[in-house]
């Protein structure tokens, strides 16, 4: 489980990707480098990470479920994500 404070953090920078991204566009478009300077830092949505959603791992994301390596191994052995089932041959 990651720190709660990581977690927070990330979501607080969600947050002001979206409150920014109207006035980040306009500024881009324009031009205005200097504006973009101003903006706060965590409002670029490249500094964003993805995180899984139970456990808050930063490493080894599955994009296309949202969750981390070893949290998807469990939900898909648990029979928890549909379509999914433990392979053998």
């Amino acid at each position: 489980m990651a720190r709660k404070a990581l977690i927070q953090r990330e979501l607080k920078r969600q947050r002001l990707t979206q409150k920014y991204a109207m006035k980040r566009a306009e500024l881009k478009a324009a031009g205005d480098i200097e504006g973009l300077a101003k903006l706060p830092r965590n409002s670029n949505p490249t500094r964003l990470h993805n995180r899984c959603e139970i456990t808050g791992r930063s490493r080894s994301y599955i994009r296309d479920f949202g969750l981390s390596r070893i949290t998807f191994r469990e939900q898909a052995s648990n029979g928890r994500i549909p379509g999914i089932t433990k392979s053998s041959w």
